[in-house]
């Protein structure tokens, strides 16, 4: 990596652009530290449109650092629930734990300190600090990556630390001394609105484009080069939806992984057929299905960071007599009991749906 090149000033016309037309969030509306915090821990790995409704419900059931801090773990799940990444909440449960015990209940104002505390990486304590303190720091993500290599018209592997410790200085050089927070956004706004991934940057309508190397050359639509990503790995699973009399089975996860402590539909490992789900059923859950009727409801897959589901989904109504030899892990839930108490994760939204399905149609 070619370390001598340096960014033009463009606080200038970013921050013109930006002013004119930035996209309307709702934490964008505040300058209490909390909600910026709540907001850019959701924003990691999700879209802002997704992100919206769950942000404000999340700050009206839990207003404050002490209310988080203070919630029990299924409730703090459940607000949530399709959100994905779990742990990003119980990192922020036990940040605002910290908080309280050394801060004096509030979010610590210094990159530093905010870094020390857990799920707080380079990036989140760069935009806290800016957005809420205006403190100069970069906060550097892969929107900022993106738009700085067209900006530089360098090829360079943003996956790497080493660039992104470059860039993190290249953007600290030129941050201007008022307005660190509103830079910092308008250079990720521009990345995700603009200067977009892929072959479809829109450099028609970029501020920056009488600055940009890579515009002038005629290559931004090549920059950065696409990492090559690594093949998942693949797990089967078959899922079973268990009804009696208006409920449906669950279980809680107390395995590690990214979906303990969550809600899940009864399942084990592979691909079953209907004659091999009922024996499964029997040796994992304690259920004896044999005259049950077991109909496959169709297939679903979830996409993780490093792998993926590819689930066999069946539905078997149960005799009361039969539910009621189940193991004890099992719980039976109604649909309003689904929909309040228990956080379920995405993985298993398809199986979610027929659940609902199916017990909107149960007397």
């Amino acid at each position: 990596m070619n370390n001598n090149n340096k960014l033009p000033s463009i606080d200038a016309l970013l921050l013109v652009w930006y002013d004119a037309g930035n996209r309307k969030m709702p934490w964008r509306e505040s300058r209490n530290p909390y909600h910026i915090w709540v907001s850019e821990i959701m924003l990691q790995q999700t879209r802002v449109e997704t992100v919206i409704p769950y942000y404000q419900r999340f700050i009206e059931a839990l207003p404050d650092i002490a209310s988080l801090a203070a919630v029990d773990e299924q409730s703090l799940f459940k607000l949530w629930e399709g959100l994905g990444y779990y742990r990003r909440v119980q990192n922020m449960q036990k940040a605002a734990q910290a908080m309280m015990r050394e801060h004096g209940g509030k979010l610590p104002n210094s990159f530093e300190e905010l870094l020390a505390l857990p799920g707080i990486g380079l990036y989140s304590a760069g935009a806290i600090a800016s957005i809420a303190y205006g403190a100069r720091v970069s906060a550097v993500d892969g929107n900022v990556l993106r738009v700085v290599s067209r900006l530089l018209a360098q090829d360079w592997d943003i996956g790497r630390e080493s660039t992104k410790k470059t860039v993190r200085g290249m953007i600290e050089a030129i941050l201007p001394q008022t307005r660190a927070g509103d830079f910092n956004q308008a250079l990720m706004e521009l990345g995700a609105t603009v200067c977009v991934p892929a072959d479809k940057p829109k450099c028609a309508l970029c501020p920056l484009a009488s600055l940009c190397a890579a515009y002038e050359l005629g290559t931004a639509h090549l920059l950065p080069a696409a990492a090559e990503k690594k093949a998942r790995a693949v797990e089967h699973k078959t899922v079973f939806l268990l009804f009696c009399q208006g409920r449906a089975a669950i279980e809680l996860r107390t395995e590690q992984g990214v979906l303990k402590g969550l809600w899940q539909f009864p399942n084990t490992d592979g691909t079953l057929t209907a004659q091999e789900s009922k024996a499964a059923l029997e040796e994992l859950y304690s259920i004896k299905t044999d005259n049950a009727n077991i109909a496959g409801v169709g297939k679903a897959k979830h996409i993780f960071t490093h792998k993926e589901w590819h689930m066999t989904v069946y539905k078997i109504e149960l005799r009361a007599d039969k539910a009621a030899d189940a193991v004890k892990t099992l719980i039976w839930a109604t649909a309003d009991e689904l929909a309040q108490n228990y956080p379920i994760p995405s993985a298993f939204k398809y199986a979610l749906s027929i659940v609902k399905e199916q017990l909107s149609l149960l007397p």
